[in-house]
């Protein structure tokens, strides 16, 4: 866990291993599964591909199966259903909301990032998975959102207002 004077910034890989032993959630780092997935969960054991090698992949793979964890019930590897679909949505949502937050966008903001590279370096995401999160929320709260004293723009470009 990266801290500041503020609180906590963001999650580190390690910090989701403790939240997994935390809730009876077993870890298979290095798992060699026959499909192309990244990360897989079978009831309470999460593997991660090991073919993931860097640390930021890692942290965002075992977020989302977390998120499952939390939020899913049965066998959705096929995506056959649109019931399937959307509790995947919801894996991913739960993981981008643990990871990021508008909170975190505001803190990568106070912190000097001013990239897209800078806030997902802050954040310890990838940016793949920072503008997957960012297209999420602005499909959920519109062009901006507010959080305390902060206006979030997600169009044009991303942007952190304080309110005076």
């Amino acid at each position: 866990m990266i801290e500041t004077v503020n609180g906590v910034i963001s999650l580190e890989y390690e910090d989701l291993l403790k939240e997994s032993t935390a809730n009876n959630v077993y870890i298979i780092e290095n798992a060699d599964f026959k499909s192309k997935a990244d990360g897989l969960i079978n009831g309470n054991v999460i593997g991660i591909n090991k073919n993931v090698r860097t640390s930021r992949k890692r942290t965002c793979i075992l977020a989302e199966e977390l998120g499952h964890y939390h939020t899913t019930a049965g066998d959705i590897v096929c995506q056959s259903t649109v019931s399937d679909r959307k509790q995947e949505l919801r894996a991913r949502i739960w993981a981008y909301n643990k990871l990021i937050g508008l909170n975190g966008i505001v803190n990568a903001c106070k912190h000097g990032c001013h990239s897209l590279h800078d806030t997902a370096d802050y954040l310890n995401v990838t940016e793949e998975f920072l503008l997957e999160a960012l297209q999420y929320y602005k499909g959920k709260y519109g062009i901006y959102a507010t959080i305390d004293n902060y206006v979030i723009y997600f169009e044009p470009s991303l942007g952190v207002f304080e309110l005076v």
